[in-house]
C-alpha cells in the first residue's frame, strides 16, 4: 500500500539523515519515478522534505523534525514475537531484549498485550543444538560494542586443528547464520570470517576501525558461502545405489546421473554424488550397507572393502538378524 510505503520512506530518512534517490528506490523496492512522486506526496502531507543537488546530494528532512513511530499491529507484534530474545544464544543479550521487549509488551494496548502473551507461552526457542551444547558467546557483547562503535578489535582465535593466534582486525559486521554467530573482519591478509564461539579472549581497541568504502556484509556473505559450497564438496564418488539407498541419500545429499539415468537389470541406478571428503564418502557409503555399490573411486572402494572386512572378523559388527555386513566392491 502507498500509505506503508510512504511512512516507510519516512522512517528511512530519520534513521539515516539523507539518502539518494537510488537507496532509497533500493530499499522500498521500487523505480526511481515512484520515489519522486513519494516525495512530492510527503511534502504535500506537510512533511518537510526536500532534495539537495550535487555530487553528496539527495533527499533529506528538515533538521530537528521527527514523527512518532505508530504502534504495532497484530500482524507485525506477531512477527517480532517469533524471534524470541533466547534464540540470540548469548545470556546477557538476551537479558537486555527481554527487558527491552517486558517495555514494548508493557506500553502495549490491552487486547494486543494478551495476545502477545498467549503467543509467548506457545513458543519455545531450545539454543542447544541435538549434538552438543549451545555455541559458546561469551565473546559476542564485546565483539558487537567493537562493530556498532567502529572501533579495532584485538582476539585470541582457536580454530579446529591450528595453534591459537592472536590478533588485531577491523570488525565489519556480524552474521547470524542459524544459532551460529559470525563476525566478517578486515586483516592485514584480507577480508577474514571468524566464528564468535571460537573467540576465546576480545578486547575493544581505542583506534577507529579501518571500513573499506562501499562494502556490503550481506554481499560479501553471499559470496563467501558461494565460494565455500565450491570448494568444500571436492570428492566425487559414482555409486551404484538401490531404490532405497537412493531415496535415502538424495534426502540430504545432492547428486547427479552418471551415464544413463536409467535403472539396470537389478534396479539400480548410477549416480555422481559429491561430498566434502573421502572421510565423508566412507562414512555414507558404510551407512548405506547393502544398497550401495562404490564404482569409483577406487581408493574409496578399496577403505569400503577393508572397513567391511574389519567387520566381519571374529568380534566385528553385524546387522541385526546376526548376518555379517557384505558389501559389493
Amino acid at each position: 500500500m502507498k500509505a506503508d510505503r510512504l511512512l516507510s520512506a519516512l522512517l528511512l530518512l530519520q534513521a539515516h539523515g539523507r539518502m539518494t534517490g537510488r537507496q532509497l528506490a533500493k530499499r522500498l523496492e521500487v523505480s526511481l519515478r515512484t520515489v519522486h512522486r513519494d516525495m512530492e506526496a510527503l511534502g504535500a502531507a506537510g512533511v518537510p522534505v526536500f532534495a539537495l543537488r550535487g555530487a553528496q546530494g539527495g533527499w533529506q528532512l528538515d533538521e530537528g523534525w521527527r514523527t512518532r513511530v505508530p504502534g504495532l499491529d497484530a500482524a507485525e507484534l506477531r512477527a517480532l514475537l517469533m524471534a524470541q530474545p533466547r534464540a540470540l544464544g548469548d545470556g546477557r543479550l538476551a537479558r537486555a531484549a527481554e527487558r527491552a521487549l517486558a517495555k514494548l509488551m508493557a506500553s502495549l494496548p490491552t487486547p494486543l498485550r494478551l495476545e502477545a502473551a498467549s503467543l509467548r507461552q506457545r513458543l519455545h526457542v531450545d539454543a542447544t543444538g541435538w549434538w552438543g551444547g549451545a555455541e559458546n558467546l561469551k565473546a559476542l557483547p564485546i565483539v558487537q560494542e567493537a562493530v556498532s562503535h567502529d572501533r579495532k578489535l584485538s582476539i585470541r582465535y582457536a580454530a579446529p586443528g591450528r595453534e591459537r593466534v592472536e590478533r588485531t582486525v577491523d570488525p565489519l559486521g556480524l552474521v547470524a547464520k542459524g544459532a551460529t554467530w559470525y563476525l566478517v573482519a578486515r586483516t592485514p591478509d584480507g577480508l577474514r570470517t571468524y566464528r564468535v564461539s571460537r573467540i576465546e579472549d576480545a578486547k575493544v581497541l581505542d583506534a577507529r576501525c579501518e571500513r573499506p568504502a562501499g562494502f556490503d556484509l550481506a554481499g560479501y556473505w553471499q559470496a563467501s558461502t558461494e565460494e565455500l559450497r565450491r570448494t568444500r564438496n571436492r570428492y566425487a564418488a559414482t555409486l551404484r545405489l538401490d531404490p532405497s539407498a537412493a531415496k535415502t541419500l538424495g534426502s540430504w545429499r545432492s547428486s547427479e546421473p552418471a551415464g544413463a539415468d536409467e535403472p539396470d537389470a537389478a534396479g539400480r541406478i548410477l549416480r555422481r554424488v559429491l561430498f566434502d571428503d573421502e572421510e565423508q564418502a566412507l562414512f555414507v557409503t558404510l551407512g548405506l550397507g547393502a544398497g550401495v555399490e562404490v564404482v569409483e573411486p577406487a581408493a574409496l572402494r578399496e577403505r569400503v572393502f577393508a572397513e567391511v572386512a574389519a567387520m566381519a572378523r571374529p568380534g566385528g559388527a553385524q546387522f541385526r538378524n546376526g548376518s555379517t555386513p557384505s558389501f559389493r566392491t
